[in-house]
């Protein structure tokens, strides 16, 4: 057996949630998608509401919502009322992983009301926001200003709270790092109920650096300034053919954004997005773009790509295209390309409605999609959800560039999904050790990608039903997640954290570096009020006493080796 041959499996016994799955398309076509179109719509309607009041209502509401928050923290005893965690319902949440921690005796706090722009400051170039805008509504308002955040989440339904308290990429992270990384201020309610504005260089330093992947287990997060960037009207995408082993998929994936000069700062080398797709451990497409005005786009010969429209093929198939065609350029509408992987869910689309691509099917009903991820999850029943959980893989893994082939061989051996999704991103070295950071002396060997202030990573994104399932053989997905986790905590690699972990505490402290989030949770006075970030990802149901016994025996045992931040 060669080394990327996947080891042979036993066939696996059908039993009923398998006949239930394949028939699931009937539920999401006509329950589903209805309901998503509709909420869509009314989402729609209450945007432009909001749009429609001045700056000044918008933050006149903003801080009588803020006072609602501080006085029902207020009105916490935390002798008889649970641990402090929003009161949004666990199934509208985007990400994959359990949300069982909601099951336990908790204090609700309604923080529905915070999905207001709050202002576009075009001197300043900052956008503030509060937690629940999301990307769709965002660029809707700053696309058309020629205007964009720094970085913008791909799924028109990813929210700023989720991308900064989680986990959030784009295409353009090889240039300003993760969503949070593009943050200049973070407005928080404590647990004591005061509020604060947390900023790189002021007091609340340490608060602002350890907020991001904390899960909102920190405080309330009700604000936050974001940067901008100037943008054109177009993207111009090259489409980039690959053939040959994982490794030289690896390499030209580098070479796409990375001169081998090492000039990794110049801007004429360097492509303002990037992203790859590896199809099989043979073929892959690379795109990398550039923004174009409107009269570049529009000169004679050039192709103009509406990808938006709901009739269009689905933009992975669409770049698939390119391994039978060649190289190829075209010009996609900004907003559009930002949100093209919206109407399919990346390639998640094809599973739920298996000719959900079919041109009879876009041309028809290609309108109504995509359906709600939240809704997906309502109507999925526990037996359905753990199905899932076994039977399919949902990850993003943070390697380190140079080990983006070491990666894909490993994916390839143990879990074969395909397509791969690849996604550069600064790793930024900063003067405080957070939750993420790059491999200790990165700077002194100088790989392609790397400069003496960013590690270059990449994410590769794992995200489909393995190759044993789908020839019906045996595979344990619990397994699987866990053999990711161990290869990434010997690799210094990182599991977003919106995915299934399957970590234990010990672990999960040996990927993630507690110093400066546990510092936080004692100063701010989070301990005892809200859950343990590794306690709020793990999977699993989690009574009240079992919240609160974790909590203690994680403030009395030291997982980790941890520098001790500095007051």
């Amino acid at each position: 057996m060669s080394d990327l041959e996947a080891p042979l499996r036993p066939r696996r016994k059908k039993v009923w949630v398998d006949y239930f799955v394949k028939l699931r398309w009937i539920l999401v076509i006509f329950v589903v998608l209805p309901i998503s179109f509709t909420i869509y719509f009314l989402i729609y309607l209450g945007d432009m509401k909001s749009e429609w009041k001045s700056y000044k209502t918008r933050q006149k509401e903003h801080d009588e919502n803020v006072k609602k928050v501080v006085k029902r923290l207020k009105q916490r005893n935390p002798s008889k009322d649970g641990l402090v965690c929003s009161a949004r319902k666990p199934w509208l949440a985007v990400g994959m992983r359990n949300v069982d921690y909601k099951r336990a005796r908790h204090f609700e706090v309604d923080m529905s009301a915070f999905r207001n722009i709050l202002e576009v400051d075009q001197e300043r170039m900052i956008a503030r926001v509060e937690p629940l805008v999301n990307m769709g509504q965002i660029t809707r308002v700053t696309v058309p200003m020629n205007l964009a955040l720094a970085v913008v989440g791909d799924l028109d339904d990813l929210t700023v709270g989720g991308l900064i308290n989680g986990y959030g990429i784009a295409g353009n992270s090889h240039l300003n790092g993760l969503f949070a990384d593009t943050v200049v201020a973070f407005e928080v309610v404590l647990a004591d109920g005061s509020l604060v504005r947390a900023t790189k260089d002021n007091e609340y330093s340490d608060l602002f650096h350890a907020i991001p992947w904390s899960q909102g287990t920190l405080g309330f997060l009700v604000a936050a300034e974001i940067k901008l960037i100037p943008i054109k009207e177009y993207m111009k995408l090259t489409y980039q053919p690959v053939v040959g082993n994982l490794q030289e998929i690896a390499q030209a994936y580098t070479d796409s954004f990375c001169p081998r000069d090492g000039d990794q700062d110049n801007e004429e080398k360097v492509p303002d997005f990037v992203e790859g797709m590896v199809y099989t451990p043979t073929e892959a497409v690379m795109m990398t773009g550039r923004y174009a005005s409107k009269e570049e786009a529009k000169k004679k010969g050039n192709k103009i790509n509406s990808v938006g429209w709901w009739f269009k093929p689905w933009f992975y198939q669409h770049a698939h295209s390119a391994l039978k065609k060649g190289l190829f350029v075209e010009y996609i509408p900004t907003r559009e390309y930002y949100h093209r992987h919206t109407r399919c869910l990346y390639w998640e689309g094809k599973l739920i409605l298996p000719f959900g691509d079919q041109f009879w099917f876009r041309s028809l009903f290609g309108w109504l999609m995509p359906p709600k991820v939240s809704l997906l999850k309502a109507t999925q029943g526990e037996a359905i959800r753990n199905y899932y959980h076994d039977m399919h893989v949902i990850q993003d893994i943070l390697v380190p560039l140079y080990k983006v082939g070491d990666a894909m061989e490993w994916v390839h051996r143990e879990i074969e999904v395909y397509p791969l999704w690849l996604c550069p991103l600064k790793m930024f070295k900063l003067p405080v050790k957070t939750m993420i950071y790059p491999e200790p002396g990165f700077e002194l060997h100088r790989r392609q990608g790397d400069t003496q202030t960013a590690q270059m990573y990449t994410d590769v994104g794992v995200c489909y039903a393995p190759g044993p399932v789908l020839r019906g053989e045996v595979f344990d997905g619990a397994k699987a997640v866990r053999r990711i986790e161990d290869w990434l905590i010997e690799n210094h690699g990182f599991q977003a954290q919106y995915a299934v972990s399957e970590m234990s505490e010990k672990s999960f402290w040996r990927m993630f570096d507690a110093g400066l989030y546990e510092h936080c949770r004692r100063k701010y006075r989070a301990v005892g009020t809200f859950m343990s970030v590794y306690y709020k990802s793990k999977k699993g149901r989690k009574t009240e006493k079992e919240v609160q016994e974790a909590e203690q025996a994680h403030l009395e045992t030291a997982y980790a080796e941890v520098d001790q931040p500095l007051d």
